[in-house]
């Protein structure tokens, strides 16, 4: 018995959205002949990211509810109530054999409706803390694929598998090509490389400390390898001028992370989930600076996950620029430590994430259909 269509929704950042794409992929590989449609939020990065990856996408009006006062919630209820009914037009007109939500503000209408509709679903919880959303669709959905442990906290524990979140498979096949990684950053074998990464927006308080710290990380021989974010570039390559010839490479966007990868000995990032997973595939020594502005502190709880396995560092905001330097500089320096962190992420990685998503919808779907195939 096979999918024929299967509706995939949610969005709002890079997090959400690649991991849904890579799903998409997943079940493309599996069955090319599944028809795949793909639901967002008006205006948001997945109505621009999802087309470019070959898929065609419909966009609801819904946006996320201001935990402080604003008068953006004026108008949040009235945009639910459409997205709502627009989801429900949606599941009625394209009538899928499975829904999938990822996370982001249009899996909320999207999978109730399934749910009102009977279409059998799934969600994936890419956090080691539930968002609001997922929590909600938890008692609903037929099955909910995970990243982390314990997270019978948030849903019920007999829907609960541990697949992994899906990353971008060619980050993990160049990873022996380092030769190649270093011409192509123009980098020299012989000295340790520092890879600093803050998201494709970038992160102020990482720049910041890294413009601070230049001179310190080139006096002890370090590499550094800087994605400073769009919005950062300018101000940061005018900061790192000096140092442009003593091993240190600015980018705004770096394109191929395989390669970053490939050189980094150890790296400086955030902690959203589709990082850490990434870096867990990779297997690199990482130091996290998690974002302060996400909600309910996710990037600070999959920092911890990875703590308190002995399987990373974590160096809290507001003493970035302050500490952080100087804790790279001894890191990349403590060959023991560089090996216990390596090994220990390295045991975190599901390298088959999307494929083990996709069984577990082919499990619902069948279950849904009475065991045949």
């Amino acid at each position: 018995m096979s999918i024929k269509r299967v509706i995939i929704s949610g969005g709002g950042t890079g997090g959400h959205i690649f991991p849904a794409i890579s799903i998409a992929n997943a079940l493309k590989r599996r069955d090319e002949e599944v028809e795949i449609l793909f639901v967002g939020a008006e205006g948001k990065m997945e109505m621009e990211k999802v087309p470019n990856a070959g898929y065609k996408i419909i966009g609801l009006p819904v946006r996320g509810f201001q935990r402080k006062l604003s008068l953006e919630n004026i108008s949040f209820f009235w945009k639910l109530y459409q997205s709502m009914k627009k989801a429900r037009s949606i599941i009625k007109k394209f009538e899928p054999d499975v829904a999938v939500g990822v996370g982001g503000f249009a899996s909320g209408p999207l999978l109730n409706a399934a749910a009102k509709y009977k279409v059998p679903s799934v969600i994936q919880e890419q956090n080691s803390y539930a968002g609001v959303t997922n929590k909600i669709l938890g008692r609903k959905v037929d099955r909910i694929c995970v990243a982390y442990d314990n997270m019978g906290d948030f849903f019920p524990k007999e829907k609960i598998v541990k697949t992994g979140n899906p990353v971008r498979i060619d980050l993990v096949r160049n990873l022996d090509k380092k030769v190649d990684a270093l011409k192509h950053f123009n980098m020299l074998g012989n000295k340790r490389v520092l890879l600093i990464v803050g998201g494709s927006l970038g992160a102020l308080t990482i720049n910041n400390s890294i413009k601070n710290g230049l001179k310190t990380l080139v006096d002890n021989n370090i590499q550094v390898l800087w994605q400073t974010g769009k919005y950062y570039y300018e101000d940061s390559i005018k900061e790192a001028k000096p140092f442009l010839e003593q091993g240190v490479v600015v980018k705004d966007f770096i394109s191929r992370m395989d390669y970053a990868y490939a050189i980094a000995d150890i790296v400086v990032s955030r902690a959203g989930a589709s990082t850490v997973s990434e870096l867990c595939l990779v297997k690199k020594p990482v130091i996290f600076i998690p974002s302060p502005n996400v909600a309910e502190d996710h990037q600070t709880k999959n920092a911890m996950a990875l703590i308190k396995v002995d399987a990373a560092m974590m160096i809290e905001d507001n003493m970035a620029e302050q500490q952080l330097v100087d804790e790279a500089v001894k890191l990349i320096k403590d060959d023991y430590r560089i090996k216990v962190y390596t090994e220990n992420i390295g045991k975190l990685g599901i390298p088959n994430s999307a494929e083990l998503i996709v069984d577990e919808i082919y499990k619902v779907y069948e279950a849904f259909n009475g065991g045949k195939k």
